[in-house]
């Protein structure tokens, strides 16, 4: 494998191919020059190394159902369309008895996971919250419940249960809540989001919630959003932050960058072109060679549309998240994929990859093949 790969690997990218094949740790300066590598296919190629090493020719999906509670929210980020006014005519709140509809439908199509997550809402209370996870939990005991970005999770510790984060997670975990997701992590630096996203959590504040999940023996998913007014250092920078706090917690399962999306942006974002196909690829490879603490990478196939996440897979990807029915965020920032994806066509996509489909649970944990294979529609 070494004699074939290496006729790829040009000199400028061979020391990093070199600690790869060691398994030794890439730096942040020879991060920031795979960020410059214009060389796709090497960078693929040292990327494949690492998936291979990690998941073999396994590429994973889960059977997940996706429900936006509400959009209804107290901050203004500039680059959210999601996010509402409860006055505004895009804005919206299901109710309780609404989302178990939707979960109970999900769970006849087979799903295994229910993914939450909602704006900043001015006036629900700690009650709903609890009964809405403890609800949804005795719809069957086999359904994982992840819902909840570390910004909601401090927008309920402090205005809402006005408990701790720690206390405030371990209620939410008493009611039934299995993880919390990656979500609000955009672009690390303080810089960034005092123009993208700013009265939002710091990345400080974003760590402390994931730190504190990690350390009740939880797991999440750690994201990126990309492509718009950051520099490649800031790239590096929020790549380093994820790692240093993986080393410290090991409680990130995956990783699952996203492209930004300026169709919805505020006025000051809605010029910024979305980035290339080209860079989403290299942003996934490099990710890859650079987390070399986390086991699992992610290519949102919402983001990238399903023909590209499939390519991913032969850029260090092994996942391609799952069938989500009814993703509200990224389609109302501008995003023209599918709102859902059957596991038939994610099967058919891996397959056609090269990779062995496999379905998996939300830890990212293989789990038994069900001997007929649902179409899913939308909940």
């Amino acid at each position: 494998m070494r004699t074939i790969a290496e006729k790829l690997i040009p000199a400028g990218l061979r020391p990093v191919y070199e600690k790869v094949l060691a398994g030794e740790r890439v730096s942040d300066a020879e991060c920031v020059a795979l960020y410059h590598s214009k060389d796709l296919n090497a960078l693929g190629c040292i990327a494949n190394i690492i998936r291979e090493r990690k998941n073999g020719n396994v590429g994973t999906y889960i059977r997940n159902l996706y429900v936006n509670y509400s959009n209804h929210c107290i901050l203004r980020c500039q680059f959210c369309a999601f996010g509402a006014r409860k006055s505004e005519s895009h804005a919206f709140e299901l109710t309780i008895e609404e989302i178990e509809r939707r979960v109970a439908r999900g769970l006849e199509l087979g799903i295994t996971e229910v993914h939450m997550v909602g704006g900043l809402h001015p006036t629900l209370g700690a009650e709903w919250y609890v009964d809405l996870i403890s609800r949804l939990r005795t719809l069957s005991p086999g359904l994982f419940i992840k819902a909840f970005t570390a910004v909601e999770v401090r927008h309920l510790a402090f205005r809402v249960f006005k408990k701790s984060i720690a206390e405030t997670l371990a209620i939410l975990r008493d009611a039934g809540l299995g993880a919390i997701t990656g979500g609000g992590a955009e672009i690390f630096d303080q810089s960034v989001r005092d123009r993208i996203c700013k009265g939002k959590e710091t990345a400080e504040e974003w760590a402390e919630v994931h730190r504190t999940w990690h350390q009740m023996g939880m797991r999440s998913t750690a994201t990126m959003l990309f492509g718009h007014i950051e520099t490649t250092e800031q790239r590096v920078d929020h790549l380093r932050r994820l790692r240093e706090l993986q080393d410290e917690t090991h409680g990130f399962t995956g990783f699952i960058p996203f492209a930004f999306e300026s169709d919805g942006a505020r006025p000051e974002l809605k010029h910024i072109q979305r980035t290339s196909s080209f860079d989403e690829l290299r942003n996934l490879a490099v990710s890859r060679i650079y987390l070399d603490n986390f086991d699992h990478i992610t290519a949102y196939w919402i983001s990238l549309g399903l023909p590209m996440a499939a390519l991913a897979l032969n850029y260090g990807v092994d996942d391609l998240h799952g069938t989500i029915m009814d993703e509200k965020i990224f389609h109302m920032a501008g995003a023209h994929t599918p709102l859902e994806q059957s596991v038939t066509a994610l099967r058919k996509a891996i397959i056609e990859a090269g990779r062995d489909p496999v379905q998996r649970d939300t830890w990212y944990r293989p789990i038994e093949q069900r001997s007929t294979e649902q179409e899913p529609v939308s909940a």
